[in-house]
């Protein structure tokens, strides 16, 4: 794996192209809105609000599952879907790093450029 996702604070088999690619969808990122508050929702409490079939719905939750976004679990015959928020820091984590390290090479070349 290159080493750029092996960051500080970030396991190594986290896949981040996963995670990115499926915050990059417009109704994936408001399904994680929706999310947010802690609650488990059902598939058609998702669905609410979308101009999408409950089967629509499914197949974004199932590339948010595939990046670790979100987590599945059965109550009784319905299916509960729960945020993980840990994804999230990481996907934050790892943007702060780069960031960081962006800065620091702009600072660099600025150095060099002054000088």
């Amino acid at each position: 794996m290159p080493d750029i996702y092996q960051l500080k604070g970030l396991e190594p088999d986290t896949d981040m192209a996963a995670v990115f690619a499926a915050l990059g969808d417009d109704t994936r990122l408001a399904i994680i809105s929706k999310l947010q508050d802690g609650s488990d929702c059902s598939l058609s409490m998702l669905a609410e609000g979308f101009s999408l079939t409950r089967q629509g719905v499914s197949r974004h939750m199932q590339v948010l599952e595939k990046a670790r976004l979100v987590r599945r679990r059965r109550i009784g015959r319905e299916t509960k879907y729960q945020l993980e928020v840990d994804a999230l820091s990481r996907a934050r984590d790892y943007l702060a790093h780069a960031t960081s390290q962006w800065d620091n090479a702009i600072e660099r070349l600025a150095r060099h450029l002054e000088s």
